[in-house]
């Protein structure tokens, strides 16, 4: 027995049209079929391999942080997606550089969960 990898992250949202949206516009992802459960939801690809599973009718806190709970996605173009950012008009975004060298943006969703875009090889410029 061996765990294989990671598949998804699922986290829960209060509104689930407006999370979509953020992570539609903001995130530039593009949904994917979700199974026909019985609790509202949406899914977006991570990557080629993984998966963001957002679940619907949120009725707890959030308890997120940059230096706490938080999930990350690679990229290799932190200038890039300050660009975009700045065009779609959000702002509310955080970027340093890690003792290691690499580089990384740190932002909240709707709900307050915390995400990294994190570039290992070129911190500093894409």
């Amino acid at each position: 027995m061996t765990i294989l990898g990671l598949d998804h992250v699922a986290i829960h949202v209060k509104d689930l049209e407006e999370s979509c949206r953020f992570y539609r516009e903001v995130l530039r992802l593009e949904a994917i079929p979700r199974p026909a459960f019985d609790f509202p939801g949406a899914w977006f690809p991570l990557g080629a391999a993984h998966e963001l599973h957002l679940i619907g009718e949120r009725s707890k806190s959030v308890v997120s942080h940059r230096q706490g709970d938080h999930f990350a996605v690679a990229t290799a173009d932190l200038d890039g997606w300050e660009q975009h950012f700045r065009k779609v008009g959000f702002t509310q975004y955080l970027r340093k550089q890690r003792p290691d060298g690499a580089g990384q943006i740190f932002l909240e969703d709707p709900d307050g969960h915390v995400l990294e875009l994190c570039a290992k090889n070129n911190a500093a410029t894409a």
